[in-house]
């Protein structure tokens, strides 16, 4: 071998060409120029620095082993440019530990991917600097977070040697730009900073928590009290419900009893459903096209009691409309009917119950063709209508009163191509395309 001296300045020994080979003569340049600085920076820390040491049984060896002048400890300062998994360098880690030798490992590469893996530091050189300096590796606590602290290789072993820096698992994250590292090296106080940090925050995560659950049970309570109210005016709304059945039974039955029978999509699998599911036997309800069913088909049990209302109409849900609906299931003729009636009752949120409606579907054979023609209401000046009734369409027009096909339909806008939610009435018996064919 022979001495060299480095563009730094930094004198070593290489192998002269053709000499007899050694484990030495395997490493690069880079490897032996970072050893020399490790072993440097090792002795000016105020230890002594030995390069290539063996372990006691030969199992593992150190680049640079540095030892307290009294021999009260020894450290590992490892040079590890070439690739290597962290389940390898983990091995070699407790190898030495195993023998009472800590261990730090040092890479001047930009991202070594296992830094952090065991206890280890990412160097790199300053531009002109003629010292490496920490890179990764080294942090503080700074009320928050772990963010980055200059220093350079020789202060970073005095600080190692004389126990001022220990190695720690940060629980809180790593300031940006640095990358989140499993073991870095930091000051036990920031290490006790952190700590009060974290029961802090857990403190006033209780205190919260404690506060909204107090809140809560404030928020429960109110709502019980509304509960107790509305099971009374509900009690009282499907009484009168009941009654007004009792009453029309009395009658012959209607004419849009007999409609919504016949033409009601959904009808019968509505009744089906009350059966199967719920365990009610229900009829169409004498009372059908009454103002608290919301333009729905009350849907009775044998007694006369109702069980539910099918399909009734947002627009209409105000006053014993609400008292009643609030407190029964409604069953509508698809999934675009029930988003429609639930969206428009979250809108007007007061005709909605504290608790929500109760809502089903069916899936009817044509799924809600017969009034689902559009999510918005119509705002033409001077709308043109038609109704669509048991699959034809009929002429109609605004009125201020809802007629009694209104009850149980729903009128569109030829102009906007919307739903007409206002009153109106049918202006004709015989459907538009007849009409037409007539005509002509």
């Amino acid at each position: 071998m022979y001495a060299k001296t480095s563009r730094t300045g930094l004198r070593f020994f290489a192998h002269a060409p053709g000499a007899p080979a050694c484990a030495l003569a395997l490493e690069s340049v880079a490897h032996h120029l970072l050893k020399l600085e490790l072993a440097n920076a090792a002795r000016d820390a105020g230890a002594h620095a030995e390069l290539e040491a063996r372990g006691p049984d030969g199992t593992w060896r150190a680049d640079v082993l540095a030892t307290d002048p009294a021999g009260t400890w020894a450290t590992a300062l490892e040079a590890q440019l070439a690739p290597i998994t962290d389940a390898d360098i983990t091995v070699r880690t407790e190898k030495m530990r195993a023998d009472g030798v800590t261990s730090i490992w040092f890479s001047d590469r930009p991202r070594p991917p296992w830094l952090g893996a065991v206890p280890s530091v990412r160097l790199e050189r300053s531009e002109g600097a003629k010292h490496l300096t920490v890179a990764e590796g080294l942090v503080k606590f700074t009320g928050r977070g772990w963010r980055a602290v200059p220093a350079s290789l020789t202060q970073l072993l005095t600080w190692a040697f004389t126990r001022r820096i220990v190695t720690h698992t940060p629980r809180t994250p790593l300031q940006y730009p640095q990358r989140s590292l499993a073991t870095v090296w930091t000051a036990p106080q920031y290490i006790t900073a952190e700590t009060a940090h974290l029961e802090e925050e857990e403190r006033q995560r209780r205190v919260q928590e404690a506060r909204l659950a107090a809140l809560q049970r404030e928020k429960e309570k109110k709502r019980e009290k509304i509960r107790a109210r509305n099971q009374v005016t509900r009690a009282k709304a499907l009484t009168e419900a009941t009654a007004a059945e009792q009453a029309a039974r009395t009658q012959p039955p209607g004419r849009l009893w007999q409609v919504a029978r016949v033409f009601r999509l959904g009808i019968d699998q509505a009744l089906a459903k009350l059966a199967d599911e719920h365990g009610v036997i229900a009829t169409v309800g004498f009372s059908t096209g009454d103002p608290r069913y919301a333009g729905g088909v009350p849907l009775v049990d044998e007694r006369g009691v109702p069980a539910a209302v099918f399909d009734p109409d947002p627009g209409r849900v105000r006053g014993e409309a609400f008292l009643l609906l609030a407190g029964l299931l409604l069953i509508f003729p698809s999934t675009a009917d029930q988003r429609r009636f639930e969206n428009a009752s979250n809108i007007k949120k007061k005709h909605r119950p504290i608790d929500g409606y109760r809502t089903e579907f069916v899936e009817t054979p044509v799924a809600g063709a017969a009034r689902a023609w559009g999510s918005r209401a119509c705002t033409c000046a001077t709308p043109r209508l038609v109704a669509k009734i048991h699959k034809a369409e009929y002429p109609a027009e605004p009125s201020e009163q809802m007629g009694p096909a209104a009850t149980l339909f729903r009128a569109q806008c030829r102009t906007c191509g919307s739903r007409y939610e206002k009153p109106w009435r049918r202006t004709g018996s015989t459907p538009i395309n007849q009409t037409s064919s007539l005509e002509a």
